[in-house]
């Protein structure tokens, strides 16, 4: 794979509890445990930073899917929901639903669009394998 382009970001403080940054310095939040796991939720945290990223990368995706097919995409959305809970094993897991709306298009031809940019996307083609990730199309 040749590489186009690499993002840079470094983590410091405690983890969950700490500071994110770019190397651009376009991204510089404070993160903070959710208050569902526990903390204190008065920051950012890793999953809504991944459910962003992974929603406007597929939104990308669909796009350009949506262009080679001549397909109408205009006030087409793309939203992400990434849980986190625990494994049987110990660790920790993703789940994500990504729900995508395309108000203009057949339900059968957004189906067909959605498949064909979760085969595209970077992010689905990483996660493939090792996060569930569900895809709805909205009933617009």
């Amino acid at each position: 794979m040749k590489i186009i382009y690499t993002a840079e970001a470094l983590a410091t403080g405690e983890g969950r509890n700490g500071h994110a940054r770019t190397s651009d310095g376009k991204l510089d939040v404070n993160l903070a445990i959710p208050s569902e796991m526990g903390g204190n939720g008065e920051g950012t945290n890793p999953e809504q930073l991944f459910a962003a990223g992974y929603a406007a990368c597929f939104h990308s995706a669909l796009q350009m899917v949506a262009r080679q097919e001549g397909a109408d995409v205009s006030d087409s959305a793309v939203g992400a929901r990434v849980g986190i809970g625990p494994t049987d094993a110990g660790g920790f897991a993703l789940a994500v639903t990504l729900e995508v709306s395309l108000p203009n298009l057949t339900r059968d031809k957004a189906l067909e669009l959605t498949e064909k940019a979760h085969q595209v996307c970077p992010y689905s083609n990483a996660t493939r394998g090792n996060i569930d990730v569900v895809l709805e199309v909205a009933e617009d």
